[in-house]
C-alpha cells in the first residue's frame, strides 16, 4: 500500500471510530407521556418526579450500556387520545429508544396500542386493568397489581371480622370498574351480600344522594373504586349522612397526603388499598423516601414509586439484554424475575403481572400506616371504624 492509500485508509478508520464514539456519547432516550394537567395532574406530576429521580440515579452511578439516559416527556393532559398521538410522535419523530407507559388504565389502553403498532416494548407504570393484557399484545408489561385483586386484603379482613353487608361504589372508568368486578367475585366467595352496587360518572363531586342510599342499605363495609377527589367527596357525604359502617376502604385517594390534609381528623380510620407506600419493612422504601424528600421537598407517593419502579424494571431488562435490540428487551421483560422499589416483577406470556401484591393502609392519628399484610405492617388495623369527634 502506498503512502497516499495508507493515509486515506487511516483517515477513514479515524472517521469510523469518531462516529462510533459520537454515537456512544448520545444518551439513551426514554419516551413517556405524563398527566401534568387534567384529572390526573397531581398523580402524573409525582409519577414524572419518580421517573426523573430514577434517570438521575442511573446517570449518577454510571450509565446504561455505556450511555447516559435522557427522559423525553410530553403532557398528555389526562387524555387517552392525546397520549396516543404523543407516543406516535415519540416513536416516529423523536426516535426514542425505550418506552415507559403513562398513568391510568384508560390512557395506557390507548398508548399501548401505539407501542404494539410499532413493535416497541413498553413498561406500564401505573395501569392495572386486565383489558390491557387481554388483547394478545406482545409489547406491554405490567408492574402493578391487577385491578380485580386490589381489594383482596380488605375483604379478607372484613370476612375475618364477620362482616357480611357490602356497599360497592365506583367511578365510571376502567380501573374502578375492574376493582368492582373483583369485589363482586371475592364477596361471593366469602358469602357476603352486596347491598348496594352503583357506578357514578367519573367527574362526580356531589355524593349526598348516593350517601343517603348507602345509609338506607345499612352496609357494614363501604368499598370505593375511587381516585382522589371522589374519595374525599364520598367520605364527607358519608359523615354528613350519618353513615356508620365498620370499615370504609377506597383506592387511590387515602394513599395521598392531600387526602388527610383536606379531610383532617375525618381521615382517621379510613383505609386504602395501595400498591406501595413508605414503610420500614418494604425494601428500599425509606431510602427512596428520604432521598425523594431531599430532592423534591415533599413525601414520595405511590405514584412516584410507580415512576421509579417502572424505570428500574426497564433498566434491568436492557442490562440483561445487553443491547437496545427490541426483541431482546421484550424477551427479558417477559421472562425475567426482578425486585424493584415497587415490588416483585414477574409476568405471564401476555405481560400481565403475577408477582405483585396490593397492600392495605389506614389513616391513624393523622398518619398513613401500612396495616396489612401482617408480616410487613407498621401497625395493626384499627377496627371498627368510628367517626372522629374532633
Amino acid at each position: 500500500m502506498n503512502r497516499r492509500a495508507f493515509l486515506i485508509a487511516l483517515s477513514g478508520a479515524f472517521l469510523v471510530a469518531w462516529v462510533q464514539i459520537g454515537l456512544a456519547a448520545e444518551p439513551i432516550r426514554v419516551g413517556v407521556t405524563v398527566s401534568l394537567t387534567g384529572a390526573y395532574a397531581a398523580l402524573g406530576q409525582d409519577q414524572l418526579a419518580g421517573m426523573q429521580m430514577w434517570a438521575d440515579d442511573l446517570n449518577g452511578r454510571g450509565a446504561l450500556l455505556g450511555r447516559k439516559v435522557k427522559l423525553i416527556h410530553y403532557d398528555d393532559a389526562s387524555n387517552p387520545e392525546k397520549s396516543a398521538q404523543l407516543y406516535e410522535r415519540l416513536i416516529t419523530q423523536d426516535r426514542v429508544d425505550l418506552l415507559l407507559g403513562p398513568y391510568s388504565s384508560n390512557i395506557t389502553l390507548a398508548a399501548s396500542t401505539v407501542a404494539e403498532k410499532h413493535n416497541v416494548p413498553m413498561v406500564a407504570t401505573g395501569a392495572s386493568s386486565s383489558r390491557i393484557w387481554a388483547r394478545g399484545y406482545q409489547n406491554i408489561f405490567q408492574i402493578d397489581t391487577p385491578s380485580a385483586d386490589y381489594m383482596d386484603l380488605p375483604l379478607a379482613l372484613a370476612n375475618d371480622k364477620g362482616l357480611r353487608r357490602v356497599a360497592l361504589v365506583y367511578g365510571g372508568t376502567e380501573f374502578p370498574r375492574e376493582v368492582a368486578e373483583g369485589v363482586r367475585a371475592r364477596a361471593a366467595k366469602y358469602g357476603m351480600q352486596i347491598v348496594l352496587d352503583e357506578e357514578y360518572p367519573p367527574d362526580t363531586t356531589e355524593f349526598g344522594d348516593l350517601a343517603a342510599r348507602m345509609k338506607r342499605a345499612n352496609p357494614e363495609i363501604v368499598i370505593g373504586g375511587t381516585y382522589l377527589d371522589d374519595s374525599i367527596g364520598l367520605v364527607r357525604a358519608a359523615k354528613d349522612a350519618g353513615l356508620t359502617p365498620k370499615m370504609l376502604v377506597f383506592t387511590v385517594g387515602p394513599a395521598l397526603q392531600e387526602f388527610g390534609n383536606r379531610l383532617g381528623s375525618n381521615a382517621n380510620g379510613i383505609m386504602g388499598a395501595v400498591a406501595w407506600m413508605r414503610s420500614g419493612k418494604l425494601p428500599m422504601a425509606y431510602d427512596f423516601s428520604f432521598r425523594y424528600k431531599e430532592k423534591y421537598g415533599g413525601n414520595a407517593s405511590v405514584y412516584a414509586a410507580y415512576g421509579y419502579g417502572g424505570g428500574e424494571v426497564l433498566e434491568a431488562a436492557v442490562r440483561l439484554a445487553g443491547s437496545l435490540d427490541k426483541d431482546a428487551i421484550r424477551t427479558q421483560l417477559r421472562e425475567m424475575v426482578f425486585i424493584s422499589l415497587f415490588g416483585r416483577y414477574r409476568v405471564d406470556e401476555a405481560g400481565r403481572q403475577l408477582g405483585k401484591l396490593a397492600y392495605l393502609m389506614q389513616w391513624q392519628d393523622g398518619h398513613r400506616l401500612l396495616v396489612l399484610p401482617e408480616n410487613i405492617a407498621d401497625a395493626p388495623p384499627v377496627f371498627p371504624f368510628t367517626w372522629s369527634q374532633r
